[in-house]
């Protein structure tokens, strides 16, 4: 029985963010009780969209409301730190992020305070993938534009668009990736996102679809570590003990991915591939030292900055497209340099 080193390691990020942007210095955007600036970096700011790109008629203030799933997790925080960056490009426009913090109950209570606030349109990065749906139904039944980024609810019939990646197509990449490593034949492990979450459900589908077509890999083991790389590592841990041989580890995300590998790693088992979703950086240089075989990008930052331009588009009575892809990427060592932030 090998033995393990726990190493605790999670981010966390700002709980509630309020950004008004492009607001005169005089005359500042109120802040609501549960709301704190954000605290994490900035992304890098992007080329300034045309002058007329938030303009509502008559040079009128656009409102946005962003619900966010959960702001703790990185690549959540990446996205909404863009889109608060490239909001304040236009003059005319105010964004306000809210944190879900995991709940969607929260979520629901945010888009109500939403409409209370009389917001232009309103983006919903969900948590849940049913409870969610009720969220965009309260924006809905007052007469607001909504639409879903990041991530996909039950009844997308509810929201106008969706903008982000297909996370089924992550899972199908993330299981080809690995069955093709294993010459089609051995016993991985699964960590799961959180139950009921949009992007644990559709990763998982995907895997198993995959799975589908590969009788002879066997899932030996398949439990949620809630994206959190210090539930992953342990659960790893516990897995070792059980003393079955692992082939490879298929992780719902970077996180965990990362806790896998730490236990792994203090085990003394370097050889076996072990896989995330995100393209978050320590993913990144992970996969570069060798460690993590490898990474899908989620491009978080383009995603966010798309998701303003359909929301003032909506604000504005313009017709959108009922779907926006950002398409995952393959992170590989031969590639890795490509997907470093600068």
């Amino acid at each position: 029985m090998k033995k393990l080193l726990s190493v605790l390691l999670c981010t966390a990020m700002t709980a509630t963010l309020l950004i008004g942007c492009g607001s005169k210095a005089e005359e500042p955007a109120a802040e609501p009780a549960d709301t704190q600036p954000a605290a994490t970096a900035a992304p890098e700011a992007t080329p300034a969209p045309a002058a007329d790109a938030g303009d509502k008629g008559s040079g009128d203030k656009i409102v946005i409301g962003w619900t966010d799933a959960n702001l703790s997790n990185e690549s959540n925080a990446i996205c909404a730190n863009s889109a608060i960056e490239y909001a304040k490009q236009f003059d005319n426009v105010e964004l306000i992020v809210n944190d879900g913090e995991g709940t969607a109950d929260k979520q629901i209570a945010q888009c109500e305070s939403f409409v209370s606030q009389g917001v232009d349109c309103v983006i919903i990065s969900p948590y849940d993938f049913d409870a969610c749906v009720t969220a965009a139904k309260v924006c809905v039944d007052a007469g607001i534009p909504v639409f879903v980024a990041k991530g996909l609810i039950a009844d997308m019939s509810v929201v106008e668009t969706y903008v982000g990646s297909n996370d089924f197509n992550a899972g199908v990449m993330e299981m080809e990736y690995i069955a093709d490593k294993l010459d089609g034949k051995g016993n991985i492990v699964i960590i799961e996102g959180p139950t009921g979450v949009t992007g644990a459900v559709l990763r998982n589908d995907g895997i198993n679809s995959v799975l589908e077509q590969y009788p002879d890999i066997k899932v030996l083991y398949s439990k949620p570590a809630d994206w959190y790389r210090d539930k992953a590592m342990e659960l790893m841990e516990n897995w070792l003990q059980l003393g079955t041989d692992i082939d490879a580890v298929v992780s719902h995300n970077d996180e965990m991915a990362l806790g896998a590998y730490d236990a792994l790693e203090a085990a003394g088992i370097t050889d076996i591939p072990v896989i995330g979703i995100d393209g978050i950086e320590a993913a990144v240089v992970s996969v570069g030292e060798g460690k993590l075989s490898a990474s899908i990008l989620q491009d978080s930052k383009t995603i966010g900055e798309k998701a303003i331009d359909v929301a003032i588009d909506l604000a504005n009575g313009k017709t959108v497209e009922k779907e926006y892809d950002i398409p995952y990427q393959l992170i590989l060592q031969d590639n890795y340099k490509d997907f470093l932030n600068e």
